[in-house]
């Protein structure tokens, strides 16, 4: 039995009590057994490890319904000659001219380097969207292993696309239709599969129709949906169709597909969206970033349909996604009272219910029978606290980064800011040599 002690305790159990002002949280396995106050706990289960808070803030760890591992190598990356002016220079100039330098051991690289980031900032659960299509086969696997090292719990999906011709389209769809069996077959709580898809632009309906053949209904798609208007302009002068009808007629969309993205959707798509029971990421900082425009957010809030946020792996830190969705809904509706609760839901509410239909456990809620998924963050608050509030303090006050304790799935992976049993400067000596190695690829240099 494990006790985490000695700090404020923010639940978000809507059914139970959300708040402690000197609260524990009892684990036994992966497994939440009980939550309550502190001395109540500590008294019942006296033999426990003691994990001391330190007075910080007891929570649910993050989930990140969308990110990149492949992109994780390319902080401070310049690549010579690439000066982007518009959204498909940004992917042809950077994103794909990375992952067509990415090995395997690339991959590995690239993949220990985002867990370990997403330990430090409180991310036990993540959906990732993976290229590298300098070596196909056996990524997914790779980052697999590297997902069971540092214990993050991880949905997967290779990016399909035509882009680089018909062979490395095949096997790319066979890297999905690999990975699915082999999550069927070992059954890992801590692992999961769905299809990937690039972005309409550069999947053909041929291709469409291989994925949805290699699938065979076994898992739901994670896509890039009219990200940039480039993909809307493709689908209408092509095949007669706006993005999210040309996914209907093929049979993508579901309760269990994903769509990345989704800015420029119109409202007969929102339409097809919700009655399909299709899933939505919003990733504000990225869309920022590449200037492509703000999600509609509130309209599909309205609509009822389920609507998640993640980074892009444009950062790992999802307060700061946060803080940026609710700027961004403010500054594209022209109103400063808008969004505080369809932001704050995708992180607390709908993450959770994203992952719950990927993983067998229920999580983003500190509950007995619910995933032994905790974090503490550094956090003393200089005005009153409660779960009336909480919201605030986090968007106004916290940061990824004062988190200073990670467990997922019942495995400290962090305490008191130092990574458990990690060298973590052996691991960055590797990820360094890998990314020089990349780096030098790209622009025909040593470093």
């Amino acid at each position: 039995m494990n006790l985490v002690i000695n700090g404020r305790l923010i639940t978000r159990d809507e059914g139970g009590k959300g708040y402690y002002e000197h609260g524990a949280v009892a684990y036994e396995g992966t497994i939440i057994t009980e939550v309550g106050e502190e001395n109540v706990l500590r008294a019942k289960y006296p033999q426990a490890n003691l994990i001391d808070a330190k007075g910080g803030v007891i929570m649910p760890a993050f989930i990140n319904a969308h990110t990149h591992i492949y992109s994780a190598l390319a902080r401070g990356l310049s690549i010579v000659g690439n000066n982007p002016t518009n959204f498909y220079e940004v992917l042809d100039g950077t994103w794909w001219a990375i992952d067509r330098k990415l090995t395997l051991a690339g991959t590995r690289a690239s993949a220990d380097a985002l867990y370990m980031d997403c330990i430090k900032q409180g991310v036990t659960t993540i959906f990732d969207h993976h290229a590298s299509y300098a070596e196909i086969p056996g990524s997914l696997h790779t980052i697999a292993e590297s997902a069971k090292k540092f214990g993050i719990r991880s949905c997967l999906c290779y990016e399909v696309s035509d882009r680089d011709g018909e062979e490395k389209c095949l096997q790319a769809i066979q890297e999905n239709a690999d990975f699915i069996t082999e999550c069927q077959k070992n059954q890992d709580p801590m692992l999961a599969a769905m299809f990937g898809g690039h972005a309409l632009f550069t999947i053909s309906d041929k291709t469409f129709d291989r994925m949805v053949a290699a699938n065979n209904g076994r898992t739901g798609y994670h896509i890039h949906v009219s990200e940039g208007m480039n993909d809307v302009y493709d689908s209408l002068q092509n095949y007669g169709r706006r993005p999210v009808q040309r996914l209907q007629d093929h049979g993508i969309l579901g309760p269990k597909t994903i769509l990345g993205h989704c800015i420029h959707v119109n409202t007969a798509e929102m339409e097809i969206i919700k009655e399909t029971g299709t899933m939505v990421v919003n990733n504000p900082e990225s869309n920022m970033g590449n200037a492509i425009g703000i999600c509609p957010v509130l309209q599909l809030h309205k609509r009822g349909i389920l609507l998640g946020m993640g980074t892009d792996a444009y950062t790992n830190d999802m307060l700061e996604s946060l803080k940026v969705a609710l700027c961004s809904q403010r500054s594209q509706n022209c109103l400063p009272n808008v969004g505080w609760c369809e932001v704050t839901d995708m992180l607390f509410r709908n993450n959770a219910k994203i992952g719950e239909k990927y993983f067998p456990v229920q999580l983003g809620v500190l509950k007995a029978g619910a995933a032994a998924d905790i974090i503490v963050m550094d956090y003393k608050p200089f005005t009153p606290f409660s779960d009336e509030n909480i919201d605030g303090h986090m968007i106004f006050g916290m940061t990824g980064r004062q988190c200073q304790t990670t467990i997922a799935g019942g495995k400290l992976l962090m305490q008191d800011r130092q990574l458990v049993g990690i060298d973590e400067e052996a691991e960055n000596a590797h990820i360094l040599e890998a990314a020089k190695k990349l780096w030098g690829s790209l622009n025909n240099r040593v470093y």
